[in-house]
């Protein structure tokens, strides 16, 4: 096969809408990928993406950022590998490889930490990026492991999940979409706080920030009793999946069953049609420590393993 001539361009601003155009026309491309999620916390990190063109025009992207001679694709995203046109074949994209690779060492980089975009959220199949670091010797260097429902074979609730729903049903608490991410955000940074001695990854003014951007694909949604908050999920719509950001409940939301009540709703009524429903992952440490009671809620619901893996590549 003729291999047609490629080239490596740095992402600049001026490039904003062509790149979210190929987001949209990609294979593999969510909306945490376009420009207006990736640069919301462009302070904290310095970007270094790349567009990849083919004969002249756009044919992949990897967003990325350089943290001294390490490039990360990318540091503050839960994935961000190699975006991929729909034609993209093997051969290609192992090509490509090559040349960012070259690219990435004349630009003073001795490390690639790739985060390639789970196999679930491809609207063609898209590893061959994965097939390309293989050829490369590259290593997995982290393994986070997700609670994912598929639609067409779905498990069903064990004892302990229904008995909550129950539960719920009967203190006549209620499920309903909201904006009121202030009164979350004071349910959930509390329980980080006491659990972890942690803040939620996003602010306030970042989630509300981002939620103002991307109000089809970003959703919180609220466990009620009367008008009291008791439960929410941040939920991240994308065509194939939708993702649990985040899920906290108050001691009194967990006393009453109000996350199994909101899952059962989420699950069985709102994204019903969702190919996928990812509850997230619950590890630290790369993966190496699992919170079996997080997992075990999560499975609960029906969710078993995806993993979310991170790659190293020497360059």
């Amino acid at each position: 096969m003729l291999i047609p001539d490629f080239e490596i361009v740095r992402y600049s601003p001026s490039f904003a809408s062509e790149w979210d155009r190929m987001v949209d026309a990609s294979k593999n491309g969510t909306f945490l990928l376009k420009r207006g999620y990736m640069d919301y916390h462009a302070d904290r990190f310095s970007d270094h993406s790349l567009i990849i063109l083919r004969n002249g025009l756009p044919y992949a992207l990897l967003p990325g950022c350089a943290c001294g001679q390490t490039y990360s694709s990318h540091a503050g995203l839960t994935y961000g590998g190699l975006i991929l046109n729909k034609k993209a074949t093997v051969e290609e994209v192992c090509h490509i490889f090559i040349l960012l690779k070259d690219y990435l060492r004349r630009a003073g980089f001795n490390t690639l930490i790739y985060k390639p975009v789970p196999h679930i959220y491809h609207t063609l199949p898209a590893e061959e990026d994965l097939y390309a670091l293989f050829r490369l010797g590259a290593s997995v260097a982290a393994r986070n492991v997700s609670s994912v429902i598929y639609r067409e074979n779905p498990l069903k609730f064990r004892d302990i999940r229904k008995s909550g729903v129950r539960k719920a049903s009967k203190k006549g608490l209620t499920v309903s979409r909201t904006t009121d991410l202030a009164s979350f955000w004071q349910i959930l940074s509390r329980n980080l706080q006491d659990k972890y001695g942690a803040a939620p990854v996003h602010s306030l003014d970042e989630m509300e920030l981002l939620a103002s951007r991307f109000p089809g694909n970003i959703a919180l949604y609220g466990a009620f009793n009367e008008a009291e908050m008791l439960a929410g999920v941040v939920v991240y719509v994308t065509p194939r999946v939708v993702h649990t950001q985040y899920i906290s409940a108050s001691p009194e939301g967990k006393d009453a069953g109000a996350l199994d009540l909101l899952f059962d709703h989420l699950v069985h009524s709102e994204f019903n049609e969702a190919p996928c429903f990812d509850f997230g992952t619950s590890n630290e440490n790369g993966g190496r420590f699992l919170n079996t009671s997080l997992i075990y809620q999560k499975e609960g619901f029906g969710g078993r393993a995806i993993c979310y893996d991170t790659y190293t590549l020497n360059l």
